[in-house]
């Protein structure tokens, strides 16, 4: 081959990878798919060069999370009063405040909250809002958040894994139950999730600034643990890389433009000189009882919880590593400078660390919801390129491909509506309260809407109208109930009486019976002293709405984990969620008589 023919072969490889690039960033999908089946068919297999374009990830991701955020419930009570009600007493002046908010422990942030309060006064100065509709654009927000992120994420993993794993990765997020649940609720954890996939999107495109920046505002911001995920980023650039220089320069800078102005504004709220979290940090692992008292949780507790939200995808995200170690001569992943045992780094410590806690949440699972998804992706590529070099048909290979999408996505939709459906009715009884609220708005009365033992489903004060107030009755829980924030401009500041960081329980914050107007409870058909069936005692109280309410002890565990069709209907025990009103006493109706 003479200089000329080796120059223009030379021309033309480079032509070839430019012209590929440009194929699956510039073009339609279906001319993507022509160009490559004229272009790239010799060296190429099509399905390894085709992936969604980010528009149309991006339109996907939207549709989704636009929907978790109008049918998300909310499923932890740390989500409302950590987070929700210091948020609606910065926005409205009322709200509830924990333990974690007193001036004497300092644990939250009030930046977190504040960066949520901007847009959410924004728009109810624009447009003059109720808070309920506040409630959702927030919500919508998030979810917004969430599409934003996913899709920076996605962009990376095909830049850095090629588009086989990309578009798996795509789909094993776009349907799962655990992504729908967490991406619009407003936790530490589900920011921490949100930077996460900016970061680690931004370290597979090789855009170490903004990944050690992302990192850092999530650990500083919302949740310091998350710092951990950034491992994999730090072995990189120090190790692998050997940019010591960049690394410790950004993370000065983060400390300055992130953690100092979190210590300045923390400080104020709270009256002290506060690092919020330094403060986490302390209180979990260094004081005597850390997080434990609040409750412990066997081993199996994560595999369990991630078998439900992500079905077939979380084994073969907890097995990635092992395939990838097994099927390494094969070579089934193209990667372009990261090695996949390092991407996959930030999953296994954070299993090793978190798994390994007597005391587990679902929450502390967020941050690397994505990660499964990346690491079973890369296990299925294995596992093709394994059915691939025993020659197996490629037809077969594409059907088991295609079913492991199907079943895993019909799974997880079926867990989404099963919770939907199931466990729904809290907010469905405060939206109804907030209905009667509308119809009576000449009605200037303030009125006292109590709950017992449902005290953690309630869904937030931004379901509360404004001519009602929330009282809290004694109920066989004995750990500390939250109390009202005293008023504004100084109620941050002030020491609220009564607190304790033990969970014990305090007496003040219950209200007698006779000062409730309405009250909220759930019919279980178990009656205690503390918690009688309020729907029983006809003479005081009438059932003035219901919806149907998800029995578990009544109910096949499978029936009440997954919504199937008549199955679900014929197996699973319903139960009525009340919004109860009290009777007018026999006194008062005689005074009204005369």
């Amino acid at each position: 081959m003479g200089p000329k023919a080796r120059t223009k072969s030379v021309q033309n490889r480079k032509l070839s990878g430019k012209s590929e690039h440009l194929f699956r960033e510039k073009l339609p999908d279906r001319v993507v798919v022509k160009a490559i089946q004229k272009g790239f068919s010799a060296n190429h297999d099509v399905q390894d060069l085709w992936s969604p374009n980010v528009q149309t990830v991006f339109k996907a991701l939207a549709s989704a999370r636009l929907c978790a955020a109008v049918w998300n419930n909310i499923t932890d009570c740390d989500e409302t009063y950590n987070y929700w009600e210091p948020l609606h007493y910065l926005l409205f002046g009322s709200g509830f405040q924990t333990w974690e908010y007193s001036p004497v422990y300092a644990l939250r942030s009030y930046v977190f909250l504040l960066i949520h309060a901007l847009p959410a006064w924004i728009y109810g100065l624009v447009l003059h809002s109720n808070q309920v509709l506040v409630f959702y654009f927030l919500r919508w927000l998030l979810g917004f958040a969430s599409t934003t992120s996913e899709t920076y994420f996605y962009k990376g993993v095909v830049q850095q894994f090629g588009p086989k794993v990309g578009r798996l990765t795509f789909v094993f997020l776009l349907f799962s139950a655990g992504m729908f649940q967490s991406s619009s609720a407003f936790l530490p954890s589900t920011f921490s999730m949100y930077m996460s996939l900016l970061s680690i999107g931004a370290w597979f495109q090789g855009n170490y600034i903004l990944a050690i920046l992302t990192t850092a505002i999530s650990a500083f911001l919302s949740w310091p643990f998350a710092g951990i995920i950034g491992i994999g980023i730090a072995v990189d650039v120090l190790i692998l890389k050997k940019r010591w220089r960049l690394f410790i320069n950004w993370c000065v800078i983060s400390i300055l433009i992130v953690l100092v102005p979190i210590i300045l504004v923390d400080s104020y709220f709270y009256g002290r000189l506060v690092v919020a979290p330094m403060n986490i940090v302390v209180y979990n692992i260094f004081s005597n009882h850390g997080p434990d008292l609040y409750g412990t949780s066997p081993w199996t507790f994560y595999f369990l919880n991630g078998f439900l939200n992500f079905n077939f995808i979380f084994p073969l995200g907890l097995v990635a590593l092992p395939t990838v170690l097994i099927t390494k001569k094969l070579k089934p992943i193209r990667n372009q400078s990261i090695p996949l045992w390092l991407a996959l780094l930030p999953l296994y410590v954070w299993i090793l660390i978190f798994f390994t806690q007597p005391h587990k949440e679902e929450r502390f699972l967020y941050p690397i919801y994505p990660l499964f998804g990346l690491a079973a992706a890369f296990t299925w590529t294995c596992v093709e390129s394994c059915l691939k070099a025993l020659k197996l048909p490629e037809k077969l290979t594409q059907y088991l491909t295609l079913s492991l999408i199907l079943s895993s996505s019909v799974i997880s939709v079926s867990r989404i509506i099963g919770q939907y459906r199931g466990y729904h009715a809290p907010m469905d009884v405060f939206l109804e309260l907030n209905r009667l609220s509308w119809e009576s708005e000449g009605d200037s009365m303030q009125y006292n809407i109590c709950m017992g033992k449902e005290w953690y489903r309630y869904p937030s004060s931004f379901f509360l109208p404004n001519n009602m107030k929330l009282l809290f009755v004694a109920s066989e829980f004995r750990g500390q109930l939250p109390r009202p924030f005293d008023p504004l401009p100084n109620g941050t500041r002030s020491l609220p009486p009564y607190m304790n960081d033990l969970n014990k329980e305090e007496t003040t914050r219950y209200a007698m019976l006779k000062d409730c107007h309405y009250l909220v409870d759930l019919e279980t058909g178990l009656a205690t002293e503390r918690e009688p069936q309020y729907s029983q005692m006809t003479s005081e109280w009438e059932t003035i709405f219901q919806v149907d309410f998800l029995d578990n002890a009544g109910s096949p565990q499978l029936l009440r984990a997954f919504y199937i069709p008549w199955f679900s209907e014929t197996y699973c025990k319903k139960i009525p969620y009340v919004l109860l009103k009290r009777k007018p006493s026999s006194n008062n109706k005689k005074k009204r008589q005369r």
